[in-house]
């Protein structure tokens, strides 16, 4: 099922909705829409997969085809890899490439862990491409994230140990300092 954005009465983009969803927007014939494939807009009664929302049809031709594929499902024999089902959204990252961009920035001034920034962009895209159903691409972009969230993660935690190991060395030269005073006042 495709996912359209259409021109609204003010002139304005909006999206992405699928067929039944466009039916509550209030689409009209003459609106404009496009989806991934079309060269260009066209009106909405120009398209064969919404011409039954102009028709007084109650349901959309999806839900038929679905149907229709779910009982082809049954007569078919079953395939070494099961039956075909539709995959879950991977995780996107987006919360952890946040945290482990800024709370390291702020806590250690290390403009190193701006490299989370990277994963940020790679988990903004994991929706995006799912909703325009190239899960293949969501899926990388996934990877994507979670590689820089960890690298951004991994550079955190070392700054903070350098950080923990530079305040004990100060502490220990501090005593030694104060140690050697004390024998030379002796």
């Amino acid at each position: 099922m495709n996912r359209y954005f259409y021109i609204d009465a003010e002139g304005k983009q909006k999206g992405t909705f699928s067929p039944d969803e466009l039916r509550h927007e209030n689409v009209k014939p003459e609106t404009l829409v496009w989806t991934q494939g079309m060269e260009q807009w066209k009106r909405a009664d120009e398209v064969a997969e919404l011409s039954y929302l102009f028709t007084g049809s109650s349901y959309a031709p999806e839900t038929a085809q679905a149907g229709q594929m779910q009982r082809a499902q049954f007569d078919r024999p079953a395939t070494p890899y099961g039956p075909q089902t539709l995959q879950p959204m991977p995780k996107t990252w987006l919360v952890e490439s946040i945290l482990v961009t800024i709370l390291p920035f702020i806590l250690c001034s290390s403009f190193l862990s701006l490299l989370g920034i990277i994963g940020i962009v790679y988990a903004a895209q994991v929706e995006s491409f799912f909703n325009r159903g190239d899960y293949a691409a969501s899926a990388e972009a996934s990877r994507s994230a979670a590689k820089w969230a960890k690298i951004a993660m991994w550079i955190a935690i070392g700054w903070v140990l350098l950080i923990v190991v530079a305040i004990i060395l100060v502490f220990v030269f501090v005593g030694s300092v104060a140690g050697i005073g004390e024998l030379l006042n002796t």
